[in-house]
């Protein structure tokens, strides 16, 4: 089979198309022919090494498709599934191909109505829009919040989850373009921080109190601002590191900035059982199906195009969910 195999970590020249054998799957596993393969800032930490990964490896951790076969001795039938079932599941390795093995516990039925592209699109990204939005700070009515990176991947959904959750959302962008799509999603603010300053632009927004809660996956260029734009009691919801790791700061600050709190949520953390995993992805499957959350795709790469998807990603070229077609 063809797949996108990291042998040396570092940057995206280590994405290197080839021959790899087929995978087998053992007991409580199943065999997936890939559909769609999900492109995820979690990709590039595996790439480049700041997340420790054995080496070699396929790249990936996000796909769509359908189960061809189960391994030998595995009861699928408690989980209501069988070959020939379209699936999508995420942070297991190896999507980056055209087939790869999962335990079954980690397949998550996709409904009528809804391509492998949308379920591969939504699931990483909207599961994290959706714990964030429920569980992490779960939104009230009124609430002010400000999303960085509105127009991403996951800035996009959890715009929409917010404003389903009556928030004022306050979304910040790098340039028009992506201004018009946060407003599109209905963010009520945009901020296009490479003009402003996004932390004066929200104590202007809010009157000087500050908002309730900020969802920041940029990590190290925004953590300063983000956690002086956040009311007393806030919650910083630092959820990824695009521009680089936060480095150590002096826990006093919470205090001396109004009594904040600051977590580093996981979806791994968050979909740790079945139940918890089904209750999010069902969520967001069933906004797709419904038509109430907008599913935009950044763009499809053939999978030997990997290395230009990467770059494209990191370089800040592109705007939603990108995925790799096999």
């Amino acid at each position: 089979m063809n797949a996108i195999v990291v042998e040396k970590v570092g940057g995206p020249e280590a994405l290197q198309y080839k021959d790899a054998p087929k995978p087998t799957p053992g007991k409580g596993e199943a065999l997936v022919k890939i559909g769609a393969a999900g492109i995820n800032y979690i990709d590039v930490y595996f790439r480049t090494g700041l997340y420790k990964k054995d080496v070699p490896f396929i790249a990936g951790q996000e796909g769509a498709g359908t189960i061809e076969s189960f391994g030998e001795g595995t009861d699928s039938a408690t989980e209501g599934l069988r070959a020939g079932h379209r699936v999508v599941f995420v942070h297991f390795g190896g999507t980056y191909a055209d087939y790869t093995v999962v335990p079954v516990a980690k397949l998550i039925p996709i409904p009528d109505g809804v391509s492998f592209a949308d379920a591969c699109v939504a699931m990483v990204q909207g599961m994290t829009a959706h714990y964030l939005s429920s569980k992490t700070y779960p939104i009230k009515a009124g609430d002010f919040v400000l999303v960085h990176a509105a127009a991403g991947g996951v800035g996009q959904l959890l715009v929409q989850m917010a404003k389903m959750r009556g928030a004022h959302v306050i979304g910040t962008v790098s340039n028009d373009e992506k201004a018009k799509l946060a407003r599109a999603d209905g963010a009520d603010d945009v901020i296009d921080y490479t003009k402003q300053d996004f932390e004066a632009e929200v104590k202007r927004i809010t009157g000087g109190e500050g908002v309730a809660a900020v969802y920041d996956g940029v990590g190290k260029t925004t953590f300063d601002k983000s956690l002086n734009s956040l009311a007393p009691l806030g919650v910083l919801a630092l959820y990824g590191a695009s521009s680089g790791p936060v480095p150590p700061f002096d826990l006093s600050q919470l205090s001396a900035k109004g009594s904040l709190y600051v977590t580093r949520p996981t979806l791994v953390t968050y979909t740790r059982t079945r139940e918890l995993l089904l209750h999010h992805a069902s969520a967001v499957l069933d906004m797709i199906r419904a038509k109430t959350l907008r599913i935009r795709h950044g763009g499809e790469y053939k999978l030997n195009d990997a290395e230009r998807a990467h770059r494209d990603l990191e370089g800040r070229k592109t705007m939603g969910k990108l995925l790799l077609i096999p």
